[in-house]
């Protein structure tokens, strides 16, 4: 595929090859002349930040949805099989994944949702999933996550990644494949694995198999509580209440070892493997049992590096003659992306803003200082002295306002780095209020205030009203 031109040879890394200049061809990516995709060929075409076609991407999206709905809310799956957590639109690091999860030919793949959002390779992601699922539909399995939803895709940046790369009808169509994922999966009939955890409207496996999924996530119930809820944050896993209000999430429950304990026996499993929560080593093995039993929740996170803040290992668990294997992995350095996918053109305004007030700046004090020394030469003391009073002051409080303005575009300029550290771990990509006029020692001393970047994120696991 040819690269884009670089006429004037001025590219900052001239060693990186440019991006391909046009869209991968339908008779390249759809070789058999049908629906399935060459999905190496595409693989290697997004890992070079190349495009498909809206035509093609719809065409992915749709005959993976129609596979989708085909499977029933709860699957059931035997090892060996790679289970894998929140991705979150980390498409270098799903290459990783893929590398590590082993041959499709010899073992199966379940992803725990939460493939989209807060990344900024939400499309790529989806993209290499679906065709993925296309090809090996009886060995690639998709849950849906809670980010598979139209509420958080537009809360968060999904929606705007899909208006930018493609349009609203693609965002539609792709939300439309969302409401068809299956919930959660039978793993050796001994592990249930969902994305968030149990509820309290959670009898019976049976429960889940006649649950009515196509549509929206409610916003109680128990699929919200499927893809929403959390163990409690305890080491023993004792709480006052079997489940207890998610005042973390906004919305579901917390489970104790309790409510886990009754459910495994009742359904005579072993453990519920979930994803959901940010680990700081990729996974997390909730021993409420003792440490010397097995787990009765374990959780895994397979984005590492999590929003690019976090510093956390990535992990995935692997399944092999009834033996589980965690394999951890370090984050992939990314292209990258300006936030909300800004061009250059908006990102460099506050650079031009700050040179023509410096220019005004120039201008006033230089006026100011004009009606100063003349003053000698125009008589009428008096008059003169009120008139030199007033517009003083008045040339002091817009030199000021300036001045003002002049630190906070200089913060913008300088603190770029530190900015969009922030705008990444904020709703809507917005930093608190004040900050930028503060200056330099305000931003770094926000992103070192906060304990860990996860408490700073707080905010953001909460569900959108």
């Amino acid at each position: 595929m040819e690269p884009l031109k670089d006429p004037l040879a001025d590219r900052y890394l001239p060693n990186l090859q440019p991006p391909p200049a046009a869209y991968l061809s339908k008779t390249l990516l759809f070789p058999q002349n049908n629906s399935v995709p060459d999905w190496k060929l595409l693989k290697n075409h997004l890992k070079q930040e190349g495009r498909i076609s809206k035509t093609d991407c719809v065409t992915i999206v749709q005959t993976a949805a129609s596979i989708f709905s085909r499977e029933p809310n709860l699957l059931d799956l035997m090892d060996p099989i790679t289970i894998i957590g929140d991705i979150h639109g980390q498409f270098f690091d799903l290459l990783k994944i893929l590398e590590l999860a082993g041959d499709l030919i010899e073992t199966k793949y379940l992803f725990l949702g939460d493939f989209v959002d807060r990344g900024s390779f939400s499309i790529e992601v989806l993209l290499l999933l679906y065709s993925l699922k296309i090809n090996y539909p009886n060995s690639v399995f998709l849950t849906r996550g809670n980010h598979e939803s139209r509420q958080l895709t537009t809360f968060f940046n999904f929606r705007s990644e899909c208006l930018y790369k493609y349009d609203l009808d693609t965002y539609n169509t792709i939300m439309e494949s969302f409401d068809k994922l299956p919930l959660a999966c039978i793993v050796n009939k001994k592990f249930l694995a969902v994305h968030g955890g149990i509820s309290p409207s959670l009898e019976t496996l049976t429960n889940i198999v006649e649950l009515s999924r196509f549509g929206e996530i409610p916003r109680k119930g128990l699929l919200c509580d499927l893809l929403w809820s959390d163990p409690v944050n305890t080491e023993t896993g004792v709480s006052s209440e079997k489940f207890k209000s998610n005042n973390i999430r906004d919305c579901s429950y917390f489970y104790n070892a309790q409510a886990v304990n009754e459910f495994l026996k009742k359904s005579k499993l072993l453990c519920v493997i979930r994803a959901h929560e940010a680990q700081i080593d990729g996974y997390k093995m909730h021993k409420w049992n003792g440490s010397s039993e097995f787990p009765v929740v374990i959780t895994v996170f397979s984005a590492p590096n999590y929003c690019d803040v976090y510093n956390n290992k990535g992990a995935i668990l692997k399944f092999i003659n009834h033996g589980l294997h965690v394999q951890q992995y370090n984050y992939t350095i990314h292209p990258y992306i300006l936030p909300n996918f800004m061009n250059l053109l908006t990102w460099s305004i506050p650079f031009v803003i700050e040179k023509v007030l410096e220019i005004m700046i120039n201008i006033m004090r230089k006026g100011d200082e004009s009606e100063i020394t003349n003053e000698a030469g125009k008589g009428i003391k008096e008059l003169e002295n009120e008139i030199k009073g007033n517009k003083s002051d008045l040339f002091k409080n817009k030199i000021k306002a300036l001045g003002s303005m002049m630190k906070m575009l200089k913060t913008l300029q300088l603190e770029n780095s530190a900015i969009l550290e922030l705008k990444g771990m904020c709703p809507d990509n917005k930093i608190p209020k004040g900050l930028l006029t503060q200056g330099r020692d305000a931003i770094l001393g926000a992103i070192e205030s906060f304990n860990t970047a996860k408490n700073m994120d707080l905010v953001n696991e909460k569900r959108p009203e």
